[in-house]
């Protein structure tokens, strides 16, 4: 009886059904070797079909894609990849999908400003998504990121403010057609 108690107690704190199924899939390679698989499958297939090397022949995309995916999958390098980049891809979304939603509620979302400052935090995410990555994975990129990002921060920093010095200090070539302006043009010109 005491078994019968710990037994549920045990996947009651792990997840229920829900845990051991997906517990399953993992220790039988669903995560690891069917869903890359699948994704490097879909990408390769679509790519070849878009740009249409081969024509309209599926067949020859999906011999090609299905060779690219399984050769993908050779070394341990894609499965650890994947299983590196897409945790931290999701808690990027759900950063975005978080200040979306405050931007709703407190900003214009219709205000290009708001628009490019969505497109500079999204760039800043997946930057730091990548050199995460790179650095979990064991590229040497990714420590040198890691060591160097205070110095390459300060440098698109002082060249975003130089551009957007230079970009508000423009002149604009178009005629100014307000009454005032056009009133002080006929003034100057004797008109």
């Amino acid at each position: 009886m005491l078994s019968g108690v710990m037994l549920a107690w045990y996947g009651y704190f792990e997840g229920g059904a829900i845990g051991d199924m997906l517990s399953q899939w993992e220790q039988a390679g669903f995560f690891s070797y069917l869903l890359p698989f699948l994704l490097i499958f879909a990408l390769v297939f679509g790519l070849l079909t878009q740009t249409k090397i081969f024509k309209d022949n599926k067949a020859i995309n999906g011999i090609i894609a299905f060779v690219v995916g399984l050769m993908a999958l050779q070394f341990e390098f894609v499965p650890r990849f994947f299983s590196e980049i897409f945790p931290r891809l999701g808690v990027g979304l759900a950063i975005l999908l978080l200040i979306l939603i405050f931007i709703g509620m407190f900003a214009d979302p219709d205000s290009n400003a708001v628009m490019y400052a969505m497109l500079g935090i999204g760039a800043i995410i997946v930057i730091i998504i990548l050199v995460q990555t790179a650095g979990a994975v064991g590229w040497s990129s990714g420590w040198w990121w890691q060591e160097n990002w205070k110095m390459i921060a300060g440098i698109v920093f002082v060249l975003a403010v130089f551009g957007i010095i230079i970009g508000g200090s423009r002149t604009s070539t178009k005629e100014n057609k307000s009454p005032f302006a056009q009133a002080l043009r006929n003034a100057m010109t004797g008109n």
